[in-house]
């Protein structure tokens, strides 16, 4: 099968790549192995919460430039970063995304403990605040579902207490979500979110939180409605006599699976392929390009394309592994940015800047992936699979997936 464009993984850039291509009518494919590191998200996304030093970012256009050299958007180009921001936040409102905040000014989200962290873009309808010290409300009411244990109210209540909010912790249930309690794998958030895309069940909750809430500025609850859209995210805000708005959860989140599968619907829709559940495994490489890839479920096929993108991700996507000897990149060995020595890819304080977080395949000034030092013409790679920046410390790991894919995207397009 041939394509005109390739991508390897279909995470956050993968698919923002794969719908920028797809858009100017390239016939792409995405190899995706699976679930994606989406479905950790918090309902924001970040493009620079702290400096080097780790310091809150107010403004992060302006913050960009002071970045170390080997940061991805310093071969961007800070000029640019602002212009491709803008763009990012239109694909994901295309895609049904539906975000608030801008490139401007951070905004504070709220995490699944309750405290406070710099964001750039955040999910409609979830709580933020425009200050960091300062909450928009006086009195709460935080409401979770009686048994679901990964919103932990009492760590959150203490953290809005902290900020002089009065706040009230309710619990409530409803036949249809104390049928998924008896199996304590099934109160997950995504679980919750199946069960009440159903709109009798969803009215169901709505009247016991009607019938418990009290006087209060808003209704704080858990994230764990919309798993396909915002549907019935709007329908209960309908429903209630309350103001609602959301907290994340701990993972999975609802907000991350709902945002990859609106992603790949708009791709799908764009002409787009994914092979689902597909590893890529090898490729062919002919005078500094690569012609061909191999996957592990079509050992018999070859998928050629003009171009190819590599967006694995980090560690925990296994885009980077490594072993007793050395941190490698899985699928073509390429030249990777990682300290020699074992001793070097950890601190043993667990809250400092662990540096195997900066490691990451080596690229050229436009993201071409570098192997046995040689830049290889027609192999891009980009997002968390990037060495040069620490998505943790930095909180720039959305950011850095959403505009390196961008820039890719664009640079391919430009070619022809």
């Amino acid at each position: 099968m041939r394509y005109d464009t390739i991508i390897i993984g279909g995470g956050l850039s993968g698919l923002t790549a794969g719908i920028t291509l797809a858009r100017t009518g390239k016939r792409v494919c995405i190899v995706s192995a699976g679930q994606n590191s989406l479905h950790f998200n918090s309902g924001s996304f970040d493009l620079l919460g702290y400096d080097n030093n780790g310091e809150v970012v107010e403004r992060p256009l302006d913050a960009i430039p002071e970045l170390d050299d080997k940061h991805p958007y310093k071969k961007i180009g800070a000029g640019k970063i602002g212009q491709l921001a803008d763009k990012a936040k239109a694909l994901l409102d295309e895609a049904g995304v539906k975000v608030t905040g801008n490139s401007a000014q951070n905004h504070y989200r709220f995490t699944p403990l309750g405290t406070l962290k710099p964001a750039w873009l955040t999910t409609e309808g979830y709580a933020a605040s425009q200050q960091k010290d300062v909450l928009p409300w006086k009195k709460t009411e935080l409401l979770n579902i009686q048994g679901f244990l990964d919103f932990p109210t009492e760590f959150i209540a203490t953290n809005l207490k902290k900020h002089g909010v009065d706040c009230q912790v309710k619990a409530f249930t409803t036949d249809e979500l104390s049928h998924i309690r008896k199996s304590p794998t099934e109160m997950r958030a995504t679980n919750i979110a199946k069960v009440l895309s159903n709109k009798d069940a969803l009215r169901k909750a709505a009247d016991r939180i009607n019938a418990i809430s009290g006087e209060t500025d808003v209704l704080l609850m858990p994230a764990v409605l919309g798993f396909s859209d915002d549907e019935s995210i709007n329908e209960l805000k309908a429903m209630v006599k309350k103001p609602v708005e959301y907290l994340a959860t701990l993972p999975p989140s609802v907000s991350g699976a709902r945002t990859a599968n609106l992603l790949k619907r708009l791709f799908t829709r764009l002409g787009g392929t994914i092979l689902v559940g597909d590893t890529a495994n090898s490729g062919v490489f002919k005078d500094n390009r690569l012609v061909s890839i191999t996957t592990d479920n079509l050992p018999d096929e070859t998928l050629y394309a003009d171009e190819f993108i590599l967006a694995t991700g980090s560690f925990m996507s296994h885009g980077l592994q490594s072993n007793y000897q050395h941190v490698f990149e899985p699928v073509f060995n390429l030249d990777v940015d990682a300290a020699e020595a074992r001793s070097e890819w950890t601190k043993e304080d667990a809250f400092t800047a662990q540096p195997y977080m900066e490691f990451g395949v080596r690229t050229d000034k436009d993201f071409h992936a570098i192997k046995d030092g040689k830049a290889v013409s027609n192999l891009f790679a980009i997002g968390s699979v990037l060495s040069g920046h620490n998505g943790i410390r930095l909180a720039d790991g959305t950011g850095v997936s959403l505009l390196t894919a961008l820039q890719v995207a664009e640079t391919i397009t430009e070619r022809k």
